[in-house]
């Protein structure tokens, strides 16, 4: 089996476009599809061809480009079964225990919604990478926008049952202002000191922070670590119920 190639880049304001291939089958997909012409512009720098887009939730910030690249390219849209309908073109829907087959690559799906009610999470075993969209973020999750938080945070505890090698892969360029919210959350966590130091030379430097690993996420992500004694002692929510504390960290940053 070929290892599956990544490419990302930026789109937008603060997404990121994403571009997984496989050699030997040479199929190219673009996880989400923030801007048309960026994708196109990534996929010739390739030099690949685009064959899918792998659709994680309606946005259209992540669906803007769908209708001009499948125009474009015939490509075959795959997205949430739960909002198919706000997806543009799409072809195929897939939900939680479906698989996408991808050259020799199985893409596994989670449903993770919260941030949207039919938001997936695209998960590639065999390259230990997961594509989470807007759910999780780099020391951060998104916004809970039609779901509940107590759906929101069983999503995130799917995430967080990954393989803590899994390289994630999120849909923004949110950490800097992530890691300072974090900070007010969890002050005395040294982890997570010294990865908002990293954050703020490499964003000096004017490089990506992601993707970032579960690993890093549970151990600097407040919004992964509402078991924590001292998040709890802060919130004054001791011995409260994890998606309860969960909540409220969201509430916070909302207002942050």
């Amino acid at each position: 089996m070929a290892a599956l190639q990544i490419y990302q880049f930026p789109c937008l304001s603060d997404n990121f476009g994403v571009l997984i291939h496989d050699p030997e089958a040479n199929v190219t997909a673009s996880i989400d599809a923030p801007e048309a012409d960026k994708v196109t512009a990534a996929v010739a720098e390739k030099g690949w061809k685009l064959t899918h887009i792998l659709t994680t939730h309606h946005h259209a910030d992540h669906t803007g480009g769908n209708a001009q690249l499948k125009a474009a390219t015939g490509c075959r849209i795959i997205g949430p079964r739960n909002e198919a309908a706000k997806v543009p073109g799409i072809d195929e829907t897939v939900a939680e225990g479906g698989t996408v087959d991808f050259g020799a690559h199985r893409i596994e799906v989670l449903d993770t919604p919260g941030h949207t009610a039919g938001h997936i999470t695209y998960v590639i075993p065999s390259a230990k990478v997961s594509f989470v969209g807007d759910t999780l973020f780099a020391m951060g999750c998104g916004r809970v926008i039609e779901g509940t938080p107590q759906m929101m945070w069983d999503s995130l505890k799917k995430l967080m049952a990954l393989p803590e090698h899994t390289a994630v892969y999120c849909g923004h360029e949110y950490t800097q202002a992530n890691a300072k919210f974090a900070l007010t959350i969890e002050p005395d966590n040294a982890a997570l000191q010294n990865r908002a130091k990293e954050v703020d030379a490499m964003r000096a430097a004017g490089k990506a922070t992601l993707p970032t690993t579960i690993g890093m996420e549970l151990e600097t992500n407040p919004f992964l670590r509402p078991h924590v004694t001292a998040i709890q002692k802060r919130l004054g929510m001791e011995g409260k119920p994890e998606w309860q504390v969960f909540a409220e960290i969201r509430a916070r940053k909302n207002k942050f």
